[in-house]
């Protein structure tokens, strides 16, 4: 783009952007006319760009000839550019494509083809304690994902198959909640040896699972912070939109 070109863009094309991009483009959620507007300023670079290339050239306005402005074949005024941008994006496209099949892309909520809605709405009431159940509550879970749960049992397993029957047996022991007494009752031994061999167990996970076993398994999961920083987002957006 030439720097005459560039000038026009930010002096005469981005005001009437600005201006009418508000009140003639649909905003659809989780867009804010800003955004709005940065895509229409990228889309306007591009089809200056594009007239150059093509040999045309981009003008305030048409030039006056015989007492008249006409424009001339081979140039573009920075009303057209401003015009075919805001069609565009009523159309729903924008800078990064134009897709009408994604659900989150603009123009198939504008076809009503998808609806977004925030996962804050209201989804159903609890008939318990009669409050309300937002999608959030109902679609959110806060479990490993498939592939560290493979990986923590494999794991568990080969640290099991290094211990002996007796050590295997207070450690289901210790899962299912068996008191120490009750323990060593059903395995024959007295207190003092489970509480020994429970203290030699927690070391000998230690030293097989790693240091720092205990921050892993009271971690979040990786994939929970990706949807935890996009619902900051949205709701950022959202917040935006209806100052």
């Amino acid at each position: 783009m030439s720097p005459q070109a560039g000038y026009l863009l930010v002096n005469e094309v981005v005001p009437r952007l600005i201006s009418a991009i508000p009140n003639a483009v649909p905003i659809t959620f989780p867009d804010d006319p800003h955004e709005i507007i940065a895509d229409g300023t990228a889309m306007a670079a591009q089809l200056i760009d594009s007239c150059e290339r093509n040999g045309k050239r981009v003008v305030r306005s048409p030039t006056r000839a015989n007492g008249r402005y006409r424009k001339q074949p081979k140039e573009v005024t920075c009303g057209n550019i401003s015009y075919y941008v805001i069609q565009k994006l009523r159309c729903g496209r924008r800078s990064t494509g134009s897709s009408v099949v994604d659900a989150h892309a603009p123009g198939t909520q504008i076809t009503g083809t998808t609806r977004l809605t925030s996962l804050d709405e209201t989804a159903a009431i609890d008939e318990d304690t009669g409050g309300e159940l937002t999608f959030n509550d109902v679609l959110s879970r806060d479990e490993d994902d498939p592939a560290v749960r493979a990986s923590r049992r494999i794991d568990w397993q080969t640290f099991m198959a290094g211990l002996s029957a007796r050590d295997q047996a207070v450690i289901e022991f210790l899962i299912g909640g068996t008191s120490s007494c009750t323990m060593a009752r059903k395995l024959g031994v007295c207190s003092s040896t489970i509480q020994h061999r429970k203290r030699s167990l927690a070391k000998a996970i230690v030293a097989f699972m790693g240091d720092d076993i205990l921050v892993q398994v009271s971690r979040k999961p990786q994939y929970m912070a990706s949807l935890d920083a996009t619902r900051e987002r949205q709701a950022v957006r959202y917040e935006r939109s209806h100052l």
